[in-house]
């Protein structure tokens, strides 16, 4: 609630900052350079985790949401268009879903069944439709390049033994974005940012308590950012 609160106040704020400023008009050769704080909230679907001993040991996952900083950098092709590289990682705990029968809800400790690290750089294509304007919303489209390393059975997972490994296939997929950029003076300016990435993996267990385990899941995070700027 207060990170919504303060969103919204800050969001005000330049809002009436930027009706005061001088217009910054974006230009070809532009380079526009934006810290951002994300959310990564996976969108997740998937089968069930099964193994060639005991069959279907969990139905389905859940895979948490992180928030953590992310570097993005714009060239600008002409005032209108522009092509942007997303950078950062992010951390996440995969779940198996609670089944009455299955062989993991029977075992002591957690369902928790994978972490991993996300790197994910992403490939966009944005179209700013009011490049000389102070308040200047845009679109994207392009490509998401995702590698999943330090992967290892969590913890206190029911699944956990020494040992044990797991390896997540990379994946490519389709990006979509939508933001705006409100000017602050002729250089500066605040970012709202929502993205969604096209994000589906392979898990292959081997070692772990039930043998060799494997799960297919779509993760399709929503990315929710806001940040700061500035143009050079």
């Amino acid at each position: 609630m207060k990170a919504t609160k303060l969103a919204i106040a800050l969001l005000t704020a330049t809002a009436i900052s930027a009706i005061a400023t001088p217009v910054m008009a974006y230009e070809a050769g532009d380079w526009l350079v934006r810290g951002r704080i994300i959310n990564v909230s996976p969108n997740d679907d998937s089968g069930t985790l099964f193994t060639t001993g005991a069959g279907d040991v969990g139905e389905g996952v859940t895979v948490d949401s992180d928030t953590v900083p992310e570097l993005d950098i714009t060239y600008m092709i002409s005032p209108n268009w522009g092509v942007e590289l997303i950078l950062g990682y992010s951390e996440h705990t995969v779940t198996t879903h609670k089944a009455a029968g299955l062989v993991l809800d029977t075992l002591p400790g957690s369902r928790d069944v994978i972490d991993t690290k996300v790197l994910p750089p992403t490939l966009l294509l944005q179209y700013h439709f009011m490049p000389n304007s102070d308040i200047r919303p845009y679109i994207g489209a392009g490509i998401n390049y995702t590698y999943f390393f330090d992967e290892e059975v969590s913890g206190n997972s029911a699944l956990k033994v020494a040992g044990d490994k797991i390896k997540l296939k990379s994946s490519f997929g389709f990006a979509a974005q939508a933001g705006v950029d409100v000017a602050l003076n002729e250089d500066w300016f605040v970012n709202f940012d929502v993205k969604y990435i096209q994000i589906d993996s392979t898990a292959k267990f081997s070692g772990i308590l039930v043998g060799s385990a494997e799960i297919d899941a779509d993760i399709d995070p929503f990315v929710y950012g806001i940040g700061i700027g500035r143009r050079f």
